[in-house]
C-alpha cells in the first residue's frame, strides 16, 4: 500500500513505482497496465490518484492510451502504434498484466525489488556462499611476480593450464573423460552456451530445447535468430517421441539439456531415456549440448549424456556462478577433439581470452579440496531449506507438479501466476511465473521457487494473502 508522505505525494509515489518498473523491464513492452479501478483497488488509492499517475507516466513517454483499451507500456524499440491492427493485437493479448520477463529476472540479480529473500531468483543468498578459503586461494596467486605476470599479458586461449588439468580430474569423478586439450575456460557457463550456439549454428537453424526450460536460454537463442523447437520435459528425461518427430521433419542441428536437476523441474534423466536420446543424435546428425549447471548438487553418479555418450556428440558446460562466486564468472566446455579449434575461434574473437588470475585461484580451490568441502555444506544447507519451504508450500494450499529436488520448486499455484507477479512486485517479492519457462508465452498457473529462498514463512503469508484475493 501507498503511503502519503510529506516529500512525495500519492500520485507521484504510484507514477515511480511503475516507471521503475517499466525501466528495469519487470513490465515488458507491450505490456497492459492495471484497469484504473484495479489499480486503485489493488494500491488503496482512489481512482483519480491512478489517473493522475498513468497521466504522468504517458507523459513521460513510457506508457500509451489506447482508446477504451487501456494503458500500455511503450514499445521504444518499434512503433506499436504503427503496426498492424492484427499484430498489435496479438502482442496486447500475450502481454496482459505486465509479464515478467528473462531479462528482469536477470535485472533483479543486480537490482533487489527489496532486502527480502526473492523467490524469483535462481542463485544462492550471498550469505551462503560466504567463505574465508576464496579470499586465500586470491592471496596465494597473486604474489608481486605472479601479479605482474597476469596484468601484462594476456592468458592462455584455452585457459588456465592448471585449472584445465584440475576440471578434467573432476570430470573424470562423473565418468565424463575429457583431456585438458578438450576444455576450453569461459566467462562463466552462459559465455559457454553462447560459443556453442555461434559457433554451430546460423540464424534460422532448429534447435530443440526441452520445455519448461530456462528462459533465458529461451530468450538468448530467439537473439541469435534461431528456431527454437520445444520438447515437454518428463520425469524420466525429453519426450522422445516429439524429438524423433522434430527430427524426421526439421533436422535440428541442436539439443540443449539440462539433463540433471532440470530447472524448473528438478527431474533428472533416466539412464533409458539417455540412452534413446544419443541414438537420436547419431541418427540425424545433431549435437548436444549438456548443461550441467547443478553439477555441484547433484550426486556423482547421476545419468550424464556426455559420459554415456565420451564426448562425440556432446558437449559438456557447466560453471562456478552458482555454487562458489558468482562475481568471478568462471564457466567452462569440454568438447569432442574435433570441435575444440572451432570453440576456440569463437572464444578468441569475442573476449581474446578469461581471467588468468582468478582461474589460477579456482584451481587452487578445486586441488586443496576447498570446493568440495563447500559443496558439501551447501548441499546439506540446501536439503534442510528445501524440507521447510515444502512444508510451508503445502500448508498455504500449493502442490508440487515435480517432485521437490535440487535448488527449484514448481508449484503449483492455482491462480494466473504472471498477474500474481505483478501483485508479489507491490510486496517486495519478484516471482518466477510459470509461462517465463515456455518458449511461446502462454497462461501458466505455476511457479518457479528457489527452495534456498522460500523457508520463511513471512513469503508465505503474503502469497497466500494475495492468491486468495485473486480466486
Amino acid at each position: 500500500m501507498l503511503i502519503k508522505t510529506a516529500s512525495q505525494s500519492l500520485t507521484e509515489q504510484l507514477c515511480a513505482r511503475f516507471a521503475e518498473r517499466i525501466r528495469s523491464h519487470l513490465l515488458a513492452p507491450g505490456a497492459r497496465l492495471p484497469s484504473v479501478r484495479l489499480c486503485a483497488a489493488q494500491q488503496g488509492v482512489s481512482v483519480s490518484t491512478v489517473v493522475a499517475a498513468y497521466d504522468q507516466l504517458q507523459a513521460q513517454g513510457l506508457v500509451v492510451a489506447r482508446r477504451n483499451r487501456g494503458f500500455f507500456v511503450r514499445d521504444s524499440s518499434s512503433n506499436m502504434a504503427r503496426a498492424p491492427a492484427g499484430k498489435a493485437q496479438a502482442a496486447i493479448k500475450n502481454t496482459v498484466n505486465g509479464p515478467v520477463d528473462a531479462a528482469a529476472l536477470i535485472r533483479g540479480m543486480f537490482h533487489q525489488v527489496s532486502d527480502q529473500p526473492q523467490p524469483g531468483m535462481g542463485v544462492f543468498p550471498p550469505d551462503w556462499l560466504e567463505t574465508s578459503f576464496m579470499p586465500a586461494a586470491v592471496r596465494k596467486v597473486t604474489s608481486a611476480s605472479a601479479l605482474r605476470a597476469f596484468s601484462l599479458r594476456y592468458g592462455e586461449p584455452l585457459g588456465d593450464a592448471g585449472l584445465r588439468r584440475s576440471l578434467s580430474q573432476k570430470l573424470g569423478a562423473l565418468n565424463v573423460h575429457a583431456a585438458p586439450e578438450q576444455i576450453i575456460t569461459t566467462v562463466g557457463a552462459t559465455h559457454a552456451l553462447d560459443i556453442v550456439s555461434r559457433t554451430l549454428l546460423r540464424a534460422g537453424d532448429c534447435v530443440m530445447v526441452e520445455e519448461p526450460g530456462w528462459a533465458v536460454e529461451f530468450a538468448r537463442l530467439d537473439a541469435l535468430g534461431m528456431r527454437i523447437l520445444p520438447v515437454p520435459r518428463r520425469a524420466d528425461g525429453p519426450d522422445l517421441a516429439v524429438m524423433a518427430q522434430y527430427c524426421q521433419l526439421h533436422s535440428p542441428k541442436l539439443f540443449v539439456s539440462v539433463s540433471v536437476f532440470h530447472n524448473p523441474t528438478g527431474y533428472c534423466i533416466t539412464p533409458g531415456s539417455a540412452h534413446r536420446v544419443l541414438q537420436l543424435a547419431h541418427q540425424h546428425n545433431f549435437h548436444i549440448v549438456e548443461d550441467d549447471t547443478y553439477s555441484h548438487l547433484a550426486p556423482e553418479h547421476a545419468t550424464r549424456l556426455c559420459a554415456l555418450d565420451g564426448l562425440q556428440r556432446t558437449i559438456y558446460v557447466s560453471g562456478f556462478a552458482k555454487i562458489l562466486a558468482p562475481g568471478w564468472r568462471v564457466g567452462f566446455m569440454a568438447a569432442p577433439p574435433d570441435l575444440v579449434e572451432r570453440l576456440l575461434t569463437t572464444k578468441l574473437l569475442a573476449t581474446l581470452s578469461t581471467p588468468a588470475l582468478l582461474e589460477q585461484a579456482l584451481a587452487w580451490c578445486i586441488d586443496q579440496g576447498q570446493l568440495r568441502r563447500h559443496a558439501e555444506r551447501i548441499r546439506n544447507r540446501l536439503d534442510q531449506a528445501r524440507g521447510r519451504s515444502v512444508q510451508l508450500a503445502l500448508a498455504h494450499g500449493c502442490t508440487f507438479a515435480a517432485e521437490p529436488a535440487g535448488l527449484f520448486g514448481w508449484v503449483e499455484t492455482g491462480v494466473d501466476t504472471d498477474a500474481l507477479a505483478q501483485r508479489m512486485l507491490d510486496e517486495g517479492y519478484l516471482i518466477a511465473p510459470g509461462a517465463l519457462f515456455h518458449a511461446v508465452r502462454k497462461p501458466s498457473t505455476l511457479m518457479r521457487i528457489n527452495f534456498a529462498t522460500t523457508q520463511e514463512a513471512a513469503f508465505w503469508t503474503v502469497f497466500a494473502r494475495l492468491r486468495d484475493r485473486m480466486t
